[in-house]
């Protein structure tokens, strides 16, 4: 048997484990992306991709931009898809949804004494830390 020098880079699993994400999301989705780079090789079974190039796609494509919220404000959904581009009607609907692990896929209001519930900016940035960030590229 030769011995081959392994490439330099990481596997779709290294990807996933250093930024924290499954690695059937890496997998299914993130490197089915047409920004993707291409592999710079193989390591056993694995394709390697350039650590840099990865990390560009990812943050371009994939990542949430932090959104600055005052954690001691209260927020109604219309401001809060003002600020982070989800629509209230994707918040409404996931008040009634729950992950695989039983939990809600948004926190319940902080405050319903008034006609519109409303969430305090702590409690926003916490729940959009928990969110899934891929979403499809329109056209």
């Amino acid at each position: 048997m030769v011995d081959r020098p392994a490439a330099a880079g990481e596997t779709l699993r290294e990807i996933a484990a250093r930024h924290g994400r499954a690695y059937d999301t890496l997998r299914t989705q993130w490197s089915r992306h047409p920004d993707w780079p291409p592999p710079i090789g193989k390591r056993g079974r694995s394709q390697v991709y350039d650590s840099a190039a990865v990390d560009r796609v990812i943050a371009k494509h994939f990542q949430r931009s932090a959104t600055k919220l005052e954690p001691r404000r209260l927020y109604t959904a219309r401001e809060i898809e003002t600020a982070t581009k989800i629509t209230a009607a994707t918040i409404r609907a996931d008040q009634s949804k729950k992950r695989a692990d039983g939990t809600p896929r948004w926190p319940a209001p902080d405050d319903t004494s008034e006609t519109a519930n409303r969430w305090y900016g702590a409690t926003i940035t916490k729940a959009l830390k928990g969110r899934r960030s891929y979403g499809r590229a329109a056209g």
